[in-house]
């Protein structure tokens, strides 16, 4: 039986621009630092060397894998660093050829030489890393780490560790498929994110909960509002301009607000065109996902690089479907899309290494349709059954990053995965699901054996598809 998997597992706070390049490996090196200080090795060490392997040294330049190593080492939190100190550390990293490491001791660091990207992968996931600390004695300390998307890190021996014992899942509502979950619904007579609540609270405090789901929403918030107030050139070479900021300007036309929140009521006051509708959408998900690009905070969902997808769907049911929705429906809608994003996670992949973009997209996409659609008054079969909807029509989406970087063509595939997400929700609403021909569970399982047969050079290597059909020159 697997783990417990929280909202705020599925749902995390960090920095773009990908949670499987980005955000794992920062956390690999926080976890790395820890196990350095637990044996004693972190005052011994006087140099570092991480090998970088599979698809995170393949695309990891362009995905900033690098960057975010060197801020982990450096003792940074990416939840809660300022975003605008990022480049400073960077940058006396690298002049000072030096790195302040756990922000508690100095040692040399050569960022050209003591980073290593090496082409072939490891055997246990497509994203390894290896650590590896020097002593002045010549001993060394070595680990391992793995990131296996959505920001999750996990080290080989620790998984192998969990086939040999059966862990058993402290919620009162363990769930591992999609039938569980609609199995208690009708058990308990709750809906599925009152499911989801009362496995939250078997873990913390409702205050807290509540509160925690509100920052999640905050943040996504001040991500829509800075991208749709940001204009210039995306950082990394391939010249993309930035698009939210000239369409959100169409949109909203001479209104007036000084912060998200008031900017937010603002959108709701607007007389919205039914033409404009679908513009709205793709603008908040553009917004999400260029502020992503330039290394900016997001809210991993499932994946930085699908970080659009939901609160661009949620932004569509504030200001077009609910003007008098509240903290009670953003919190639902969270906690739907986390649960299902965690079966997803349970029985295939949300990593696009593993899987491709049908991990990524495909399954915020089936995130934001089934949370909709319980906003929607939709029963927990109808909810389950947009999640397969949304998912059915994003499978076999590749991962074909134009120059390793996560915008070409993963920013628009926001907006696509968002239009759908609200597309899928209205067809099950208008279904009796008595007349569903693939349960969710079916079509997770499809996606896994998809996954498996895809060829590698579509899973995020920058080795196939766009990535080759476009150059650098091109852009």
């Amino acid at each position: 039986m697997e783990e417990c998997i929280s909202v705020f597992d599925m749902l995390k706070i960090g920095v773009g621009p990908s949670s499987s390049h980005t955000l794992g490996p920062w956390r690999a090196a926080e976890r790395f630092l820890e196990e350095l200080r637990a044996n004693n090795f972190f005052q011994k060490t006087i140099q570092l060397k991480i090998d970088l392997y599979g698809s995170l040294s393949l695309t990891g330049k362009g995905h900033a894998t690098d960057l975010a190593i060197m801020l982990g080492l450096s003792g940074q939190n990416p939840e809660y660093i300022p975003i605008e100190n990022i480049a400073g550390i960077i940058k006396l990293i690298k002049d000072k050829n030096e790195i302040n490491l756990g922000n508690d001791k100095i040692i040399p660091f050569n960022f050209s030489k003591d980073i290593v990207f090496n082409k072939n992968f490891l055997p246990f996931h497509a994203n390894g890393m290896t650590f590896t600390a020097f002593a002045k004695d010549l001993n060394s300390y070595i680990s391992t780490f793995y990131s296996i998307g959505g920001g999750f890190v996990v080290k080989e021996e620790r998984v192998n560790a969990k086939k040999k014992i059966q862990i058993k899942c402290a919620f009162p509502f363990p769930i591992n498929h999609a039938d569980e979950l609609l199995n208690y619904t009708i058990q308990e007579n709750k809906s599925i994110s009152e499911i989801v609540y009362e496995n939250e609270k078997s873990m913390r405090p409702e205050a807290e909960i509540d509160h925690e789901l509100m920052r999640i929403w905050n943040t996504m918030l001040e991500c829509i509002y800075i991208g749709c107030h940001s204009e210039g050139i995306l950082p990394g070479g391939l010249n993309v301009r930035r698009r939210a900021f000239d369409m959100h300007q169409h949109l909203i036309g001479l209104a007036n607000y000084d912060s998200p929140q008031t900017w937010l009521e603002q959108i709701r006051l607007t007389e919205v065109k039914f033409r404009q509708i679908l513009k709205w959408v793709s603008c908040f998900a553009l917004a999400v996902n260029e502020v992503n690009a330039s290394l900016g905070r997001v809210v991993t969902a499932p994946t930085n690089g699908s970080a659009g997808v939901i609160p661009a769907v949620l932004m569509y049911y504030l200001v077009i479907e609910n003007h008098e929705a509240s903290e009670k429906e953003i919190k639902q809608f969270l906690m739907v899309a986390s649960e299902i994003g965690s079966i997803f996670k349970k029985g295939s992949t949300i990593s696009a290494a593993m899987g491709g973009c049908q991990a990524e997209i495909g399954v915020s996409s089936a995130m934001a349709a089934a949370a909709l659609c319980e906003l929607m008054g939709g029963t927990p079969a109808q909810v389950l059954m947009a999640a397969e909807i949304a998912m059915e029509h994003h499978l076999g989406l590749t991962c074909d990053p134009v120059g390793g970087l996560v915008q070409i063509p993963c920013i628009e595939r926001n907006t696509m995965g968002a239009i759908k997400a609200i597309n899928a929700a209205e067809l099950a609403l208008e279904t009796d699901p008595k007349n569903a021909k693939v349960p969710l569970d079916k079509v997770i399982n499809t996606m896994w054996e998809t996954a498996k047969d895809m060829n590698n050079k579509y899973k995020e290597t920058s080795e196939g598809g766009l990535a080759i059909a476009v150059n650098m020159a091109d852009c």
